[in-house]
């Protein structure tokens, strides 16, 4: 289960900026206000029921290798790294750009587990990170246990909530079923198709443009916390 854009594009050479859409100076994000928590210098890590988000370690290379580079999950990616110290340097790129303010990566790690088995990403559109393109890839063995619901929640909270992000975009492959049934079912918006717009083992293939505004995403979780608590109130 993958998106198309957000895995940064590797060759043997240092890493290579992500593929489409980067900007052309480095995004320059305003300083974080006294008292909230810089995810920039200290990564957030976050602790669900299954699973736990957290920065990506040098230890994560392995797994993300196995997983990753698997050819039903890369086939709608940029194409990752396929070594050992290409994820290692994928890895050390993701912290510098999280430390730039312009990039955030989380290391999917299932509960009982210690290394990563996917990724979430976010990277800014603009100089704000108002505007922002989300991506994520997860091991096959992990599709279907509902490990992408649980991380995409946790992810759009923090994007929306601590970052500040007030648009949310992510592009699929048209033939990407799984991921843009995905996509739908987080509540993201069908906006346009992409035409030749992705290329991948020398083919050309047209995208979804799927959006997620802020407003939306606080009133659907709002709506979903309350039907909980209306819940539990039956039960107790």
């Amino acid at each position: 289960m993958a998106t198309t854009l957000l895995a940064p594009q590797y060759n043997p050479a240092p890493i290579a900026p992500l593929p489409l859409h980067t900007p052309s100076a480095p995004a320059v994000v305003p300083p974080i206000a006294s008292g909230v928590h810089d995810w920039r210098q200290s990564p957030p890590t976050i602790v669900g029921e299954s699973l736990t988000l957290r920065a990506l370690q040098p230890s994560d290379a392995g797994s993300l290798l196995s997983m990753l580079a698997a050819t039903e999950v890369a086939r709608f990616l940029s194409p990752p790294p396929t070594s050992l110290e290409g994820f290692e340097r994928f890895i050390t790129w993701a912290n510098q750009k999280r430390e730039e303010g312009s990039y955030v990566c989380f290391g999917v790690v299932p509960r009982g587990m210690q290394h990563a088995v996917g990724v979430f990403q976010l990277r800014a559109l603009d100089n704000s990170f108002t505007s922002a393109e989300w991506g994520f890839a997860l091991g096959r063995p992990f599709w279907g246990t509902g490990l992408f619901l649980e991380g995409a929640t946790h992810t759009l909270d923090f994007a929306f909530g601590s970052v500040g992000v007030q648009r949310l975009e992510a592009r699929s492959a048209v033939g990407n079923g799984r991921g843009n049934g995905a996509l739908r079912k987080i509540g993201a918006v069908h906006e346009a198709i992409l035409r030749r717009s992705f290329r991948k083992d020398g083919l050309v293939h047209d995208q979804v443009l799927w959006s997620i505004l802020d407003i939306d995403w606080l009133a659907s979780r709002s709506a979903s916390l309350g039907l909980a608590a209306g819940h539990a109130e039956r039960w107790h």
